[in-house]
């Protein structure tokens, strides 16, 4: 698992390193995001985790504002694990890495294209759950 956690942060470095330090974007596949140790957050809303489908093992937590979206994503971090953000086509992520990347100790990783192009490349999402984070489901 380490190794398909380095490889992807190794294309995130090699392909699209931003200005912030710790920010990349990828695009991963959908198995390389399962099978990696990378904490990924779908930053959508519980009605878009509905409609679409999630990652089996993202956690489910809606980017309002930074400070309240990294006060909740704290308890679920691990020293130096990197964090992918997912939304549905990329545009929000873009931002909310921007934004919270200089805050964190560890990488944050823009999954570009988002849930949409892991879907047109053959995903298909998993129902969200309340484990996850969906107050909906």
């Amino acid at each position: 698992m380490r190794f398909i956690t380095s490889a992807v942060l190794m294309l995130c470095m090699l392909a699209h390193p931003s200005s912030a330090q710790q920010l990349f974007t990828a695009a991963p596949t959908s198995a390389q995001l399962e099978a990696s140790e990378i904490l990924v957050v779908d930053i959508r809303t519980p009605e878009e985790w509905i409609e679409t489908g999630v990652l089996p093992d993202a956690l489910l937590l809606t980017f309002d504002n930074p400070v309240q979206f990294l006060s909740q994503l704290e308890p679920h971090l691990q020293p130096g694990q990197p964090v992918a953000l997912i939304c549905r086509t990329g545009s929000r992520t873009a931002r909310a890495a921007q934004l919270i990347a200089a805050e964190l100790d560890q990488p944050v990783i823009d999954l570009a294209g988002g849930m949409f192009r892991l879907m047109r490349s053959g995903y298909s999402p998993h129902p969200p759950t309340r484990a996850q984070g969906c107050n909906l489901c």
